[in-house]
């Protein structure tokens, strides 16, 4: 028996909404494979590789599968003045936007921004240290995600690592008995994706500061200021000990470094902040044209900025997720267990995520389902992305717009329906 034409069988998936090319790549594919009936399942896995919004019901609140911090940004089909000076006509600085308010929130002379946080502390080795030495505790060698590591990113900066101390222990004296003329930063390294306990010591960054060398510091997650002003209840005790630009930089650093969607709360970028001629020295460094960012990103920033300065911290969703009361996620979780099926009203415990704050837990409460449905809600009209833990399927409201609550009940009743579950144990958590 003769196949359909490519053309007949990609025009009988027009309802899928994919442009025509990828409909026919769909149906040349099944149809090589000796199977035209399977270009819908073809396409439609196509459809949902594409980037589209998902409910995170892990209790994960910047999960970096997810895209850390989630973003509302209105930005119109309009020219900006991202490089012209309004009051002179002449050209302007990226820096002179998001990049300034960001140094005004963490009471820095200066600040530039970067394509992401790794990108921020390679430009600023490369700048401040090329064909030189940079001291480093041992403690503070750190691998971020996807592989990463200090070591490695140094390397590209062109500076040479000097190791000082040992994995738990580094005193000042260590990092002294290091200095030479050869020596052009000191750099500190926040361990803000693991803990080491138990018999440790380190160097604050007053000492460090006096030693001579500016001090870097990558605080890493990017927290602006450690008494919270944007939030009317103050700080959260799940913050004690997470360095903040600010305090950072009053008590001795030259730089902090630090990325834009984790505990920021704005897209994914760098930030290096702190003393103007050092700041100036990383944006004339030629890597500073190619880890700018574009528009869109630091409108994103600008927005974030601007609600941090006006004290907006309920216009951040990571805060306003992060400081949501218990009590509240239970009403909401009890409307939710009323309309489905076998659902459950749990206490669960979120985590900040994205490589900050790690071992805390935030107290949370969701709707628990007996069985696995991780797959069954991942196949939802609006995806949802639970976790699954002692034989049931657990959706934690914390990091849950209360807007797609209506599209998560309905998820999980669907889910509820289908059964107790394909046996599907993967979490994303």
């Amino acid at each position: 028996m003769r196949p359909p034409s490519v053309d007949a069988v990609a025009r009988s998936l027009s309802d899928l909404g994919l442009p025509h090319p990828l409909l026919v790549d769909a149906a040349r594919e099944a149809i090589a494979a000796g199977d035209p009936d399977s270009a819908r399942q073809r396409a439609t896995m196509v459809a949902r590789a594409l980037l589209r919004p998902v409910i995170n019901a892990t209790g994960v609140l910047l999960h970096t599968n997810l895209g850390r911090a989630p973003l509302e940004v209105h930005h119109p089909a309009r020219y900006t003045n991202l490089e012209l000076d309004l009051a002179t006509g002449r050209r302007g600085s990226r820096s002179a936007h998001a990049a300034a308010l960001l140094a005004r929130a963490a009471g820095a002379e200066a600040a530039l921004v970067v394509n992401n946080g790794a990108g921020a502390v390679l430009l600023a080795l490369a700048a401040l240290a090329a064909g030189r030495s940079v001291v480093v505790s041992r403690g503070e060698l750190v691998e971020i995600g996807g592989g990463f590591r200090i070591p490695e990113v140094m390397a590209g900066s062109g500076a040479r690592l000097v190791e000082v101390g040992t994995t738990n222990r580094t005193r000042l004296g260590d990092y002294r008995a290091a200095l030479d003329d050869d020596v052009a930063v000191v750099l500190k390294v926040h361990q803000s994706n693991y803990r080491i306990v138990g018999f440790t010591e380190d160097v604050g960054l007053a000492a460090l500061a006096g030693l001579g060398p500016p001090v870097v510091y990558d605080i890493g997650s990017g927290l602006l200021d450690e008494a919270t002003p944007w939030l009317t209840g103050g700080p959260p005790r799940w913050l004690a000990g997470e360095p903040a630009a600010r305090q950072s930089l009053e008590r001795g650093a030259a730089l902090v470094t630090f990325s834009g969607d984790k505990l920021l709360g704005g897209p994914q970028a760098g930030v290096i902040a702190g003393r103007s001629d050092l700041v100036a020295a990383c944006a004339r460094h030629p890597l500073a044209r190619a880890l700018r960012p574009g528009p869109l990103v630091l409108a994103a920033l600008q927005e974030t900025a601007l609600a941090y300065l006006d004290r907006r911290g309920e216009d951040i969703p990571f805060w306003r997720m992060a400081t949501t009361p218990p009590a509240e996620l239970r009403r909401r979780a009890e409307r939710l267990a009323a309309a489905v099926p076998g659902g459950e009203v749990v206490d669960c415990a979120s985590t900040p995520g994205g490589g900050s704050l790690p071992g805390l837990e935030i107290p949370s409460v969701g709707v628990a389902l007996a069985g696995d449905h991780a797959a069954a809600l991942r196949q939802a009209p609006v995806p949802v992305i639970a976790r699954v833990s002692d034989g049931r399927t657990v959706a934690d409201l914390r990091a849950v717009d209360p807007a797609d609550d209506a599209a998560l009940g309905q998820a999980l009743a669907a889910a509820a329906a289908h059964g107790r579950g394909s046996g599907d144990s993967g979490s994303a958590g």
